[in-house]
């Protein structure tokens, strides 16, 4: 009964297998494989556009190299109050930035207001120099709270962003997950809907450890290079992360495995709902679940077994919890069995 989170799954069978294929002989380095050229053209036809392809060992380095890109002089970047970049990343993107600040929007459910990020920009006048100027705009999809923008709502936060000609990444650490959840394709969730920069994960749903980071606009591109290597985020054996891409895309295994995990966080979210014990936080769209627990009961599904964590209370659950009950998260992925899932449900 694990649902600590994605990252402790392992590596599904097909890219192990392909690790291992490509393990032997001699290939280029440093990303000019004939492998790494053919992962890049097809992430170009899955996102209908040619597109610039950077590879890099973690989703923390993807995020803070893309807002590295957009750096300027006292800048700041908007992004939700619970984003992982505002949370869980050690003030990696403002060291990569050396110095550009986080100023966090708020919104229900994990997703920025479009409003709150209105008004947050304009709280930076571009002429004020005491207050720095606003450089870009970040949005999780899916976001920590294991909800999904709609198109709509992505391109209501795009809109915004090209008001004030701010750049639009998207961190996509579970991007497949997201993009299954709303069944559309991989361009009309972001570049059609004005993203320019994507963190596209792999790691949480089967690779070993892929990320990438894709640029839409190929005019930025050229710097890149040299923030990656400055950042000592370019491989010499690349080919071993283009070698679990291109496992993770052939067939479109990776939507497969995204909808496997969705469709595991659903069925342990109807579990619960029918539950006396427990009650859905709120409905996920995507494979994190929250759920509130009496702590008692929490504790002893944690004694029998069940790995789960804890996880604070956002500001729009406030006071919705009694004395005695906590919220925490559980985390479905490719590897999560309904075997699993049912003793969770029995046990809770």
């Amino acid at each position: 009964m694990i649902f600590a989170s994605d990252n402790w799954a392992g590596a599904h069978p097909a890219i192990s297998e392909n690790l291992a294929a490509h393990a032997h002989g001699y290939v280029s380095a440093y990303g000019t494989s004939d492998l790494d050229r053919k992962v890049e053209k097809r992430l170009s036809e899955i996102f209908e556009k040619d597109i610039a392809v950077f590879f890099v060992a973690t989703g923390t380095a993807a995020n803070s190299l893309a807002l590295a890109s957009a750096n300027r002089p006292g800048g700041v970047v908007f992004c939700h109050r619970a984003a992982h970049v505002n949370v869980d990343e050690c003030g990696a993107p403002e060291f990569f930035s050396h110095g550009a600040r986080l100023s966090p929007v708020d919104g229900e459910l994990g997703k920025m207001d479009a409003t709150r990020l209105e008004a947050e920009i304009r709280r930076f006048p571009p002429e004020f120099v005491h207050g720095g100027q606003p450089m870009a705009v970040t949005l999780t999809q899916a976001t920590e709270s294991g909800t999904v923008y709609s198109l709509a709502e992505i391109e209501a936060i795009a809109s915004i962003a090209k008001s004030h000609r701010l750049p639009l990444h998207m961190d996509g650490a579970r991007f497949a997950n997201a993009l299954v959840s709303l069944d559309v394709t991989p361009a009309e969730m972001t570049w059609k809907r004005g993203v320019d920069v994507l963190s596209f994960g792999g790691t949480k749903n089967g690779c070993w450890c892929a990320e990438a980071l894709i640029l839409f606009d190929l005019s930025q591109a050229h710097d890149m290079h040299f923030l990656r290597k400055r950042a000592a985020q370019l491989f010499s054996k690349s080919r071993f992360i283009a070698a679990q891409f291109e496992a993770y895309l052939a067939g479109d295994l990776w939507l497969d495995l995204a909808r496997h995990a969705n469709a595991m966080a659903r069925r342990l979210a109807e579990g619960i709902s029918a539950s006396a014990e427990s009650r859905l936080a709120w409905t996920p769209d995507a494979n994190e679940v929250f759920v509130i627990l009496k702590r008692s009961v929490a504790a002893r599904l944690k004694q029998q077994g069940a790995v789960f964590h804890d996880w604070p209370v956002p500001h729009d659950l406030a006071g919705s919890l009694a004395e005695d009950e906590g919220l925490y998260r559980l985390v479905t992925s490719f590897a999560t069995q309904a075997e699993d899932v049912d003793q969770f449900l029995d046990a809770c």
